[in-house]
Formats: C-alpha cells, sequence, structure tokens
C-alpha cells in the first residue's frame, strides 16, 4: 500500500484540564511522533500552573502551535465573537482534520470546519463528546436543548469518536441513532505508564485524584472516610489532591465532621507523584466516560475502588467487587473497608496490568484514530486532500 502523506491535525477543546486534555496530550505525541503536524485551540481563562507545565510537556509537539481563545463554559452572545476569531485562526492553520472534543470544542470545531468548506477548504470534522452534554437529562429543558443541539449538528459531523460503549449507548439512547459515521476507540495509557509505582513510607490509607466539583464525587469520599472509620473503629488517613471550584466548600465540611487532621488536601500534581501517596484510590463519581485515572491507577497497580458509572464497569469488568453504586456514600464506605480488611482483596479484585494494557493502550487508541482520519480526508484513495489557497 503506498505510504500515506503527513495531515494537518487540529485539536479543539474548551478546558486544559482533566481526562479531556489527557486524552489530546496522548493523541498529539503519538501523532507527532507518527510525522504528522499537530495544533492545539483551547481555553485561555481555565488551567494553572500544573496544566502550564503539562503544556511545555507536549510543546515540542505542537508544529501548528498552541492557539488560546477565551471559551465560556456556557452559552452566552460572546460566543458569536469567539466563534469568528476562532474560525480565523483556524483557517490561518489550514489544517485537513479538525478534531473537536467536548460539547463546546465540537461546536467549535464542526461549524469551523463547515465554514472552511463553503470556502472551498477540504477539511474532516470529528467529534468525541468524552460524556460532556451526554451528562444532560431529556428530562429538563436545559437536557432538551443542549441534545436536540447534538443531534442538529450530526449534519455538520463526518465522524462520531466514542472512547467507550457507555458513551455510544447513552448517544444513541438520548439523542438518537447516529446518522453519520461512527467509531468506538477506547482511550488508552502509554507503555512507560504501566510500570508499578509503590508508595512512600508516609503513605495515607486512601487518595482522591481529580477535579474537586460535586460531579466528581468528593463530598462523596468524606462522607465514605467518615463512614469507613466507624466499620473499622479506628482512625485512618486520607488525601484529596486536585483543584476545583468547590475546593473550599470540601475543606469546611472535613472540619464541621472533625476530619480536618486526617484528610489532607494538595493542588493537582503529576500523576506519579499522587500515586506514591497511597495504594487505595478512590473514584466516586456520579458521572463519567471514560476517565483516565481509572486507567493510570491500574497500570501503576493500585487498587481501585470506583462507582459504576459510565465505562468504568468496562475497565474493571462488569460484575467487579470494586465497583459501588453511584452517590451511595454507605456503599463505598463497605468496600473501602473490606479493601483495608479483607486480606488478599486486591489480588482476587483488580484485572491485570497485562489484561488492561491489551485493550487500553494510547498506541492503539492512536493507531485507530489516524486510520479514521484518512478514511475520512480521502476515503477513495486513502490519501490526504490538498487544501486550497
Amino acid at each position: 500500500m503506498e505510504e500515506q502523506p503527513p495531515l494537518r491535525i487540529l485539536h479543539c477543546f474548551r478546558s486544559p484540564v482533566g481526562g479531556i486534555f489527557r486524552h489530546v496530550r496522548d493523541l498529539v505525541e503519538e501523532h507527532s511522533k507518527a510525522g504528522h503536524e499537530i495544533g492545539i485551540l483551547c481555553d485561555s481563562s481555565t488551567g494553572g500552573e500544573h496544566e502550564d507545565r503539562l503544556f511545555d510537556d507536549i510543546r515540542p509537539f505542537l508544529s501548528l502551535g498552541l492557539t488560546r481563545v477565551p471559551i465560556r463554559r456556557s452559552i452566552s452572545p460572546s460566543d458569536i465573537a469567539t466563534m469568528w476569531d476562532t474560525y480565523k485562526k483556524i483557517k490561518s492553520l489550514r489544517p485537513d482534520v479538525l478534531h473537536g472534543h467536548g460539547a463546546k470544542g465540537g461546536v467549535l470545531a464542526r461549524l469551523a470546519g463547515s465554514a472552511l468548506r463553503v470556502n472551498r477548504y477540504r477539511v474532516a470534522r470529528l467529534y468525541t463528546a468524552h460524556g460532556g452534554s451526554l451528562h444532560y437529562s431529556r428530562s429538563s429543558l436545559g437536557g432538551q436543548f443542549v441534545l436536540r443541539m447534538e443531534r442538529l449538528q450530526e449534519y455538520f459531523t463526518d465522524a462520531l469518536v466514542f472512547i467507550c460503549e457507555y458513551e455510544r449507548d447513552t448517544y444513541t439512547r438520548k439523542v438518537g441513532r447516529p446518522r453519520t459515521k461512527t467509531r468506538l476507540i477506547y482511550n488508552g495509557i502509554g507503555e512507560r505508564e504501566f510500570e508499578p509505582i509503590y508508595t512512600r513510607s508516609d503513605a495515607v490509607h486512601f487518595i482522591y485524584v481529580g477535579m474537586l466539583r460535586d460531579l466528581k464525587g468528593p463530598d462523596l469520599f468524606i462522607d465514605a472516610f467518615a463512614k469507613t472509620e466507624r466499620l473499622l473503629g479506628r482512625p485512618l488517613s486520607a488525601l484529596m489532591i486536585g483543584d476545583g471550584p468547590d475546593r473550599d466548600r470540601y475543606r469546611e465540611m472535613m472540619v464541621e465532621r472533625g476530619l480536618g487532621k486526617r484528610i489532607g488536601m494538595l493542588p493537582a500534581m503529576r500523576i506519579h507523584e499522587a500515586f506514591a501517596m497511597a495504594q487505595n484510590l478512590v473514584v466516586p463519581s456520579r458521572a463519567e466516560a471514560m476517565p483516565y485515572i481509572v486507567l493510570e491507577g491500574l497500570g501503576a497497580g493500585k487498587t481501585i475502588i470506583a462507582s459504576r458509572v459510565g465505562g468504568i464497569p468496562e475497565v474493571l469488568g462488569k460484575d467487579s467487587a470494586a465497583l459501588v453504586e453511584p452517590g451511595n456514600s454507605d456503599d463505598l464506605a463497605r468496600v473501602m473497608a473490606e479493601t483495608l480488611s479483607t486480606p488478599g482483596w486486591h489480588a482476587k479484585t483488580m484485572p491485570s496490568p497485562e489484561a488492561v494494557q491489551a485493550v487500553f493502550s494510547s498506541s492503539v487508541m492512536a493507531r485507530d484514530v489516524l486510520k479514521l482520519y484518512y478514511e475520512l480526508v480521502n476515503p477513495a484513495a486513502g490519501q490526504a486532500i490538498p487544501i486550497a489557497s
């Protein structure tokens, strides 16, 4: 088969934090190393020092550069000006592929890509929801609007990428059966991340790592921690690692319950540093798509206790004893107590790193995404179509 020419690929998303940012960073690195030209367009008002360090890590792979513009979480009149500014910046980069991630990133990529087509540019328009708008309920007016917008945008979409079966099934149930090309491509982590990370001598019993907002369940973690202490009849220790809008409220919650000295709080840090602080990782989310923290924890040999939400059962196993009912701190405390009191619980419950690596590898993810790009750019010849000047 004739060698495929390199592509110019631009990833669009709103907030450079969490799983979406991690997903894009992996694709950027893998595809850049394969000889493609990559760029990122994202919000300029979110992220902090930790995210700046992560951008520094991938900057050498961004031959199309890092473009940051103000992108609000909610819909507002300022979106019109943002769209026009974004369109001009995207046009100047001359991409072959526009890949939108998350609701706002999906809007920007697909509308800008469609505008480019009107102006005789040939560009592939892809969208990966990463949960996002699929967390909305069809029973609310706001949810109906968002989900109908998702349906409408299918007319401007060349392919939908689903990162787990749960996301694909949820899209079909809430939005409708897709009327454009779809592909299921699991999130994956790199080969170097499938190495044990051993705990420090001053390790705590449990850690929570992630955004400090109710959707991710930090309040459930605090509540379950207190109940775990009562179940075991002894004091325990924990850390909450991350940043977010509700940080002060969670701190007050701990102080009110007398847990301020037994649950510490640390800002977001590199994941290998966080994993060294405990063996047991708690993921108490109320909703998820396919969280990287679960894959990273398993690759590092950690014990995972997680809510039965999103694609997590596809990783841990649908009948795993590590899964708890979402929003139920009693059930979460029960499993947290079992991990500390049951000999061999980790070995009996966790999938092996080898089994996880066979399915959830970033190299496989990047290969399958790139294959889809080529199918869309020129399905007949499998070659990139030159962009009009």
